[in-house]
């Protein structure tokens, strides 16, 4: 039998102060919030504002690809997608070479909205970034948990 663990008081203290783990969630609500809030405006979270970014490339991705780059299982991008449809910004098309794939595009609409969006990403993200003292860092070192 192993010896018990130390649930202490001062074990979940250090816990609390040490856990990379809850770090990290609490800072993914806050910057959530913040870019949330700075694409108010344009009627968009931060999330739809991720999905619809992830669609702007030359050839319209794979579902698959949106799903990896964004970390979601398919079913959940998929209810993501749905409201973005509904508003007419984006279309969910057969893949030519595999019909039963889909790939992802954005409407003159979605580009449209993408354009007015940006400039409110790009002022939250200053903002955030000038709160960061290695910025370049702290983006590698989260890349590298991926």
């Amino acid at each position: 039998m192993s010896k018990p663990l130390d649930l202490s008081f001062e074990t979940t203290i250090h816990v609390r102060d040490h856990c990379m783990c809850l770090h990290v969630q609490r800072a993914a609500r806050a910057l959530a919030r913040r870019f949330d809030e700075a694409l108010k405006p344009v009627g968009l979270t931060n999330q739809q504002f991720s999905l619809l970014m992830s669609l702007n490339r030359p050839e319209p991705p794979r579902m698959k690809e949106v799903a990896l780059l964004l970390a979601l299982d398919r079913t959940t991008l998929t209810a993501n997608l749905k409201p973005l449809e509904r508003r007419g910004l984006l279309t969910v098309i057969p893949d030519k070479a595999d019909r039963r794939s889909r790939r992802l595009a954005l409407t003159v609409e979605g580009r449209a909205l993408l354009a007015e969006a940006l400039p409110h990403w790009v002022r939250a993200e200053q903002e955030v970034e000038r709160g960061i003292p290695d910025a370049d860092s702290l983006r590698a070192g989260l890349k590298a948990l991926c």
